[in-house]
């Protein structure tokens, strides 16, 4: 049995945290809030906890975890040879959505960081994540709280539909505020580098770091870090992205969804408010993020509205693209991953 335990996002019950702070300590799994997405906790020093952890989720031994701490002083117990750029970003942005990849101690377990000799360290913003992690009094290993590969969850009921009778606990305190997961950056390379796009746009950590680099390649060994993959937080049907102007993405929704409509096709449409006008009439399923000017709003309602879509036995999703502008990259991200690389680009069009 896997208990649901509602919390008060701001004031999080003593009681209830220390119960779940002591089944991490005994090696067990409680899924818990953060500002991006729900994690999945486990002791992120017990090889014993972290091998149950890639159990539950079905997760590959070569995908790295973050693990997560409550206090600056713990960065120096994980990581070593610390560069002034992380103190400067950790001072900046944490808690919050950021990521920081960093020579691992010898006390982080191999399987945490995909026998890597670097560490995804973070500290969450999320005041029962915070009181998880200070009562457990360990450093939490915490993926995505959901079947390996699956869209992430960013509600309780995302995590129990995935994961019920896999895992221990889950704390449910309520939609996450951010909605897609936390910006990884590698500070091992001569020119830090964003690993993974999230909750903390690129420009902020260049108005701070100067110069940041975008890595963009396909894998061919064990992850750098985690959500890496060519396909993740993938739906169930296919998915196409289409990327380019608003206009052109527009024509192309409806002309393409027309066309496998025709075909028998269950489509879906993963689509901005300004979109709806042109697609309006025809028989898909549609779900609307909000207005493409609010990149923040669509961040948090991507999750849930790739959830719904997919509940509904669709065979096809035609999802836009919203740039690579603040959020918008690493919206674009999480999009191509679920699509698993499928983009239709305006430039390539005839």
């Amino acid at each position: 049995m896997t208990r649901v335990v509602p919390m008060d996002p701001q004031h999080p019950d003593p009681e209830v945290i220390a119960r779940a702070a002591e089944i991490l300590r005994r090696g067990g799994l409680v899924a818990f809030p953060t500002e991006t997405v729900y994690g999945l906790g486990a002791n992120g020093l017990d090889p014993n906890a972290l091998a149950r952890l890639f159990e539950a989720k079905g997760r590959p031994a070569t995908d790295p975890v973050i693990l997560h701490i409550a206090d600056l002083d713990a960065l120096p117990l994980l990581a070593r040879e610390i560069p002034p750029a992380a103190w400067t970003l950790a001072r900046r942005f944490w808690p919050g959505p950021l990521t920081m990849v960093l020579p691992k101690q010898p006390v982080v377990p191999d399987l945490a960081t995909a026998g890597l000799p670097t560490v995804a360290i973070r500290m969450p913003a999320h005041p029962v994540a915070l009181a998880l992690i200070r009562a457990a009094g360990v450093p939490i290993a915490a993926p995505s709280a959901n079947r390996f590969g699956h869209t992430s969850p960013t509600t309780a009921p995302h995590v129990l539909e995935d994961l019920e009778g896999r895992i221990d606990m889950i704390l449910d305190a309520g939609p996450a505020p951010i909605g897609v997961e936390s910006t990884v950056v590698d500070l091992t390379r001569p020119v830090p580098t964003i690993l993974r796009p999230g909750g903390l746009p690129r420009e902020d950590l260049e108005e701070t770091l100067g110069p940041v680099a975008v890595f963009d390649r396909s894998l061919t060994g064990p992850a750098p870090a985690p959500g890496m993959l060519p396909k993740h937080y993938a739906p169930r049907a296919e998915m196409v992205v289409l990327i380019g102007p608003g206009d052109w993405i527009r024509l192309r929704l409806r002309e393409l969804a027309t066309r496998y409509l025709q075909e028998g096709y269950r489509v879906g449409l993963l689509i901005a408010e300004e979109d709806r006008p042109a697609v309006a009439d025809l028989p898909a399923e549609i779900a609307t993020l909000g207005s493409e000017r609010d990149l923040a709003g669509i961040a948090r309602r991507l999750y849930p509205a790739m959830r719904d879509l997919d509940a509904r036995g669709l065979d096809l999703i035609l999802a836009r693209d919203f740039g690579t502008q603040g959020l918008g990259l690493a919206i674009r991200d999480r999009l191509v991953r679920a699509a698993g690389g499928r983009v239709m680009r305006a430039e390539d069009s005839p």
